[in-house]
């Protein structure tokens, strides 16, 4: 919320009107919980956050897409497929249903919703999962959602390839990794699509790394021919099977979640966190116990492997940084920005939508610090309980 509040700052000191700017947000921090652990607030202020960027969008920034709901974490974290298909889109009805709580209409804000899925190494059952999904998201849009517009039941998706499936053990294999899980992702129907670089469990990339992983993208866009049918192996038994079975079982997930009194509640009971932790564990133990073969790790080893070179971030850069904060400090209005900030905590302990306060604190050149010290006093720090 903050980021996007920034966003909207440099737009309007450029001149650019809020109802021209495209763009995606993650913001998805029903998943944070769950699986990345990148969370500050309690779950309801901060679910009333998102939800805050959901109305100020639909209202002001027409073109944006206010959250990118996200599997790929929950699915680095450890989960299966399945889980990661059904967790994802449990968050997205959430988000479905705080909206509408506020009395939004459905078809207002669900066109501009978007998804974030990981592209595994299971080339087929990731390509089952892309397909079950758009065919739940729809379902559930039109009948438990009634929305009316065919916008509102499509699942606009973007993928990455799978991190945590590459290893710093012969890096040059994820190059084949990285192309077969991309080619799974476009076959299952991405709108959108990143590939990870070689090197990225020794560094940030280097710049031929990048270039190699933009180019295995071109490569399947430009010569395979794959991007020319939509649906390809639709009508295939084996994925057409693979699609039935993890809808299925992504649907007996959702019953559990809504036993449990939904995802809130679900994330409060150690649910989402138990079932992540507990694939983890099983996969690794397939790994370890070579059940499950990962080549050049488990298997096919080389002990005296070629090194390749690294990214070396230069130290300057954040020096940098630090002296243009300090200058930028130093410019603005001190008794400006504590307005702002007092005003935006009285407005977030009325449970007002707060881009706007937000919005009025970044024009006085509040930090993200600041804003960010401002609601943990009004909403505390949130704690989450073990999981055993």
């Amino acid at each position: 919320a903050v980021l996007f509040a920034f966003y909207l700052g440099v737009a309007e000191k450029q001149g650019v009107p809020f109802h021209k700017l495209a763009g995606t947000l993650q913001n998805d921090i029903l998943k944070e919980y769950q699986a990345q652990k990148e969370f500050l607030f309690p779950p309801e202020p901060s679910l009333s956050l998102v939800t805050d960027v959901v109305e100020y969008c639909a209202k002001h920034v027409p073109r944006y897409n206010p959250i990118s709901i996200s599997g790929y974490h929950i699915r680095e974290a450890g989960s299966t497929a399945v889980q990661e298909l059904a967790f994802t889109l449990a968050n997205g009805f959430a988000y479905v249903d705080d909206a509408a709580r506020r009395g939004m209409d459905v078809d207002d804000f669900a066109p501009r919703l978007s998804f974030f899925f990981n592209a595994h190494n299971d080339f087929f059952e990731e390509i089952g999962k892309y397909r079950a999904a758009r065919r739940i998201w729809a379902r559930h849009m039109r009948a438990r959602y009634k929305a009316k517009k065919p916008e509102s039941w499509r699942l606009r998706f973007h993928t990455q390839t799978a991190g945590c499936s590459l290893t710093a053990q012969q890096p040059e294999n994820n190059i084949v990794r990285v192309a077969y899980q991309a080619l799974a992702a476009v076959l299952g129907g991405t709108q959108s699509l990143h590939t990870n670089s070689m090197d990225e469990t020794l560094a940030l990339p280097t710049e031929k790394a990048v270039k190699i992983a933009l180019r295995t993208q071109q490569v399947l866009a430009h010569e395979t021919g794959v991007t020319n049918t939509i649906d390809p192996l639709a009508g295939s038994y084996f994925v057409e099977e693979l699609t039935n079975r993890m809808e299925t079982q992504a649907e007996e997930i959702f019953r559990e979640i809504d036993f449990l009194g939904g995802v809130l509640a679900g994330i409060d009971k150690g649910y989402f966190q138990r079932a992540i932790a507990e694939a983890a564990s099983r996969y690794q133990r397939e790994v370890d116990e070579k059940r499950r073969v990962i080549v050049g790790l488990n298997d096919y080893v080389e002990k005296d492997g070629e090194p390749i070179p690294t990214l070396k971030i230069d130290p300057d850069k954040e020096r940098v940084q630090r002296r243009r904060l300090a200058e930028l400090r130093a410019s603005r209005s001190e008794n400006r920005v504590k307005e702002r900030l007092d005003s935006l905590a009285e407005r977030a302990r009325r449970k007002e939508n707060l881009i706007g306060p937000i919005l009025d604190a970044a024009r006085a050149y509040a930090t993200l610090g600041e804003i960010v010290a401002v609601l943990r006093r009004v909403y505390g720090e949130y704690r989450e309980v073990p999981v055993f």
